[in-house]
């Protein structure tokens, strides 16, 4: 299947599943954060939605944070590597991102197309995977799939604005039960505060590091190479090692990420 760059009925069939409720249930509800999962179909890709409340906080803002990687060095600590490979169109690119996975599963890294479409005062950003030769998978990574990921920011006018992210990724390996839970109810939810604390600080931040500097909304600004879609090809799982880490069992004593979130659940 060739690569194709998402057009505009790809970015309203995204916007849609953000919005719907259909064949979702609510795994997790705090703190303006609410996480649903989708039923694992029987193939271990999982998908995830959340949606957080993010008051005082432009929609504006959130998309520059999405896509300011100087300033994602700074807040995401999950991040080990990021870096853009080359520029497809205006609104579109490819990129490569790594981030720790939580111990003892093996750390995980990406190759993804990226494409951004602003609606109005909305904005949407997608990706999925792809391959291409130059940046082939590492010996002490994971190369992970991701079927369709992004984010929905909706702008709630003055008072602020809601950041929905969807993702429905292959993480190659058969994932133990735990990890799934784990993330839906654990690191999801901390990892959707980081954005908006990192959101709350981002504008004082910006007025001292190259303010004007915003290539996702000005072309002229991008100093990427300029690559063709002919260079890529899909990234299918089935062409990857599997590494099975079912076996693996939780270690406690690794539950950082917890925080004050132990009883935080929300089953119904």
């Amino acid at each position: 299947m060739a690569v194709q760059i998402p057009d505009d009925s790809d970015f309203s069939s995204f916007k849609d599943q953000c919005l719907g409720s259909q064949g979702w249930s609510r795994r997790y509800h705090k703190g303006g954060v609410t996480v649903w999962c989708q039923p694992d179909d029987g193939d271990n890709v999982h998908k995830i939605k959340m949606k957080m409340v993010c008051k005082g906080v432009s929609a504006d803002t959130l998309y520059d944070v999405l896509h300011d990687t100087s300033y994602r060095r700074k807040w995401d600590s999950n991040m080990i590597d990021t870096y853009d490979i080359g520029r497809l169109t205006v609104n579109a690119d490819v990129g490569y991102y790594s981030w720790r996975c939580p111990s003892p599963l093996k750390n995980r890294d990406f190759v993804t197309l990226r494409s951004w479409l602003p609606l109005g005062s909305d904005f949407l950003i997608i990706n999925y995977s792809v391959k291409h030769a130059q940046h082939p998978p590492k010996k002490d990574f994971v190369r992970a799939v991701s079927l369709l990921t992004g984010y929905f920011v909706q702008s709630s006018g003055a008072d602020g604005s809601s950041l929905y992210y969807l993702t429905q990724l292959d993480p190659r390996g058969s994932l133990p039960k735990w990890v799934v839970n784990r993330v839906s109810q654990f690191v999801a939810p901390k990892a959707m505060r980081k954005i908006y604390k990192a959101s709350q600080k981002y504008p004082e931040w910006k007025r001292r590091h190259n303010p004007h500097l915003k290539p996702w909304m000005f072309p002229e600004q991008n100093a990427l190479p300029s690559i063709s879609v002919s260079e890529l090809t899909l990234q299918r799982a089935d062409s990857l090692d599997n590494i099975d880490e079912s076996g693996l069992s939780e270690d406690k004593s690794k539950h950082s990420d917890h925080d004050q979130d132990d009883d935080d659940q929300d089953q119904t």
